[in-house]
């Protein structure tokens, strides 16, 4: 069974729980998507769908070929699935795959930030602001010893590029799901911009 789903990040809004509590809440614009794609563990090594999503006005030639008339579709993705024998080809997923109270984990594109110093990328405290210290505030500081091991050790942390990576948030509830409108709302926030892709899979 397919325990997943492709979306788009609509925004962040508020939902009132029956007892008044409002909840900081995310709206997705979830699926519908296309099953384009079975792979077997037999032929492929592994058992996994390929669902797409989106729309795109033209294809490439190769494209078209791979859809086979499913879909002009702007994302594809693969899912592993542990059972394949009830999914077939043109299958299609929604929002109605999940329920109110639904633990589910999202994973998508984190915003990029550019070239970030240490005490954005890192929380670094930086130098100290007096003792005529006038340049170090920002500053990382040391990054090693001198004469051992005479080298700056790999992994430290140091300013570099921040952002726009793949970051997966877990166990977000499903506070409500409406298949009618393709629409998700899950309590909490989500990595990515507006419109950023996202993949939406129930918590094992």
């Amino acid at each position: 069974m397919i325990q997943g789903i492709l979306g788009l990040k609509i925004g962040m809004t508020r939902l009132f729980r029956e007892n008044g509590r409002a909840e900081a809440t995310t709206a997705i614009e979830a699926g519908p998507c296309t099953v384009v794609q079975v792979k077997t563990r037999a032929k492929e090594g592994y058992n996994a769908v390929q669902l797409g999503f989106g729309e795109l006005k033209r294809l490439k030639a190769p494209e078209r070929g791979h859809l086979k008339g499913l879909g002009n579709f702007k994302y594809l993705r693969e899912l592993r699935v542990a059972d394949i024998k009830d999914i077939t080809v043109g299958d299609r997923v929604d929002a109605s795959l999940f329920q109110s109270g639904d633990l589910v984990d999202v994973s998508g594109l984190s915003k990029g930030r550019g070239f970030a110093g240490v005490v954005k990328r890192h929380g670094f405290a930086g130098g100290p602001k007096t003792h005529g210290q006038s340049d170090r505030h920002r500053a990382p500081g040391s990054i090693g010893a001198g004469t051992s091991p005479g080298r700056v050790l790999k992994g430290t942390s140091m300013a570099g590029h921040m952002g726009d990576e793949r970051v997966t948030v877990r166990h977000l509830e499903v506070l409500e799901a409406d298949p009618e409108r393709n629409l998700l709302f899950l309590r909490g926030a989500v990595p990515g911009a507006k419109n950023g892709l996202i993949l939406i899979r129930k918590s094992g």
